[in-house]
């Protein structure tokens, strides 16, 4: 077993290799990348993403990302594609075909299937002078010095390398097509990153009851309406106008600050001038101030009037925390 220092060291060493691989890429992105974009942005298909064995897995993840952010694609594994899944392939569509070596036997049997479908083939390739690479009509190169693995063997600095030029592509044609975080959003409406780009206010706020007082309430009504909506906090009204808001807090320091309450209303213990948000925001915009006002909840407004609360609890529930 080695030291821990040593386990450290070589951990270090790893990620070093790797990213000077990342690094090395800088100096690869030349005019066959830039028309691979062209072409990919002004496509009527789909771009087809080949691989086997490890480039196979980076060819799936590139897929997704790419699907994610705006240009339709589809996985298609190099040993399965002799095997029917040729049929994938249409007029009109892109071809990506992903290999270290260029050489592998599946990939020589492939291409030439590829070739006689008339479609676009590009090679991201870690050898530039490969059989694949010579067949492409496009070369992204993703040439590698050396493995991380320690007996330059195993697929690691090459498999990274693979995947950072994937990612430049899909934001390269992000930025092409102006893909936007409301674009992101119709892709992604599921989960905790797609509650943050679609989610609203109001969709939380309008399953939340609106406890409201008026400014001469007296301290029994207050705790009551508190107690009873659950939400930790009533809004202070006067003429249907938001004047302040009562929380939790604000009675806490009532009960520290005076010895007769007998006399004491909404309007003397009242937060003046609350933090407030539109119902049209975003919900994630919600918890944004809430965490730099130090708050669990906000009173929510539509065109200027109370509209009700919504909660930091309203927001831990959809998982958006």
């Amino acid at each position: 077993m080695k030291s821990n220092i040593d386990i450290k060291n070589i951990a270090i060493q790893a990620i070093q290799e790797e990213a000077k691989a990342v690094a090395d890429l800088s100096q690869r992105i030349d005019d066959d990348f830039v028309n691979v974009v062209k072409q990919i942005v002004n496509l009527q298909g789909r771009v087809i993403v080949t691989g086997i064995g490890k480039s196979a897995i980076i060819a799936q993840k590139i897929v997704a990302t790419m699907n994610s952010t705006g240009t339709p694609s589809i996985f298609m594994h190099a040993a399965d594609a002799i095997h029917g899944d040729l049929g994938i392939i249409q007029q009109q569509d892109l071809i990506i075909a992903i290999s270290k070596s260029g050489t592998t036997p599946e990939i020589k049997v492939l291409v030439p299937f590829l070739k006689q479908t008339g479609n676009t083939l590009v090679a991201l390739v870690g050898n530039i002078n490969s059989y694949l690479a010579e067949q492409a009509d496009y070369v992204l190169d993703t040439t590698v010095d050396k493995e991380a693995c320690p007996n330059n063997l195993a697929p690691t600095s090459s498999t990274t390398a693979q995947l950072a030029m994937g990612d430049a592509l899909a934001v390269c044609l992000q930025e092409c097509r102006d893909f936007s975080d409301q674009d992101f959003a119709k892709y992604h409406p599921g989960g905790a990153l797609g509650k943050k780009l679609y989610l609203k206010v109001a969709d939380l706020s309008d399953q939340n009851e609106k406890p409201k007082i008026q400014s001469n309430a007296r301290i029994r009504e207050i705790i009551l309406t508190i107690t009873q909506h659950r939400l930790g906090a009533v809004a202070v009204l006067e003429q249907d106008q938001i004047i302040g808001v009562i929380t939790d807090g604000d009675i806490r320091r009532m009960l520290e600050n005076h010895q007769d309450l007998s006399g004491l209303t909404a309007a003397d213990i009242m937060g003046a001038h609350p933090k407030t948000i539109d119902k049209s925001e975003l919900a994630v915009n919600a918890l944004h101030m809430m965490r730099q006002n130090n708050i669990s909840q906000l009173i929510v407004l539509q065109a200027g009037k109370y509209d009700g609360i919504i909660h930091i609890q309203d927001l831990l529930k959809e998982g958006i925390i």
